[in-house]
């Protein structure tokens, strides 16, 4: 029942260690696929895919969490059509695609930084949806928005992914 955790980048032949958590690394789309095979072959049912998004990517709004054509959606793609059989698990959440690293969307008008609950999860909602587009077979939210479970499943119901899980992280 092992999950896999993945963290990925954009680029070709690329492969960065990540100090904070010692013999894990980042890599590109085609390094993951011999780490993929070797999940097939060796029987890991499923990975989690963690992305670094490129910094001038990053913006206020979050919108590259939903670019169809972004990195998670491409590498979700790539990775269903060689290894069908591999569950496909993606972290919903906005920090990695915020230019201020929050996992919610902020008011530009509250001083603090304050959190927008419900228009964060109408793009936590738009996520979801681009990932489950993209062949995901489990979304995974990792924010703490209020309500986002239950939008979310409503948004992939409506969506037509009806078969799409949702994976709690506790």
């Amino acid at each position: 029942d092992l999950i896999l955790p993945v963290f990925v980048l954009d680029g070709e032949n690329r492969v960065e260690d990540i100090t904070s958590l010692p013999g894990v690394r980042r890599m590109s789309l085609d390094k993951l696929m011999q780490v993929a095979e070797d999940c097939v072959q060796l029987g890991i049912p499923a990975l989690a895919l963690f992305p670094v998004v490129d910094a001038e990517l990053k913006s206020l709004d979050a919108a590259e969490a939903y670019n169809p054509n972004g990195l998670v959606p491409r590498v979700v793609t790539a990775l269903k059509a060689r290894f069908p059989e591999l569950g496909i698990i993606t972290d919903i959440a906005l920090d990695p695609y915020t230019s201020h690293g929050q996992d919610g969307l902020i008011d530009p008008n509250d001083p603090r930084g304050y959190v927008l609950n419900d228009e964060t999860i109408a793009v936590l909602t738009r996520q979801a949806e681009c990932h489950a587009a993209a062949g995901a077979d489990i979304v995974a939210p990792s924010d703490m928005m209020d309500g986002r479970i239950h939008a979310v499943r409503e948004a992939l119901d409506a969506a037509g992914f009806i078969h799409s899980r949702i994976l709690a992280y506790s």
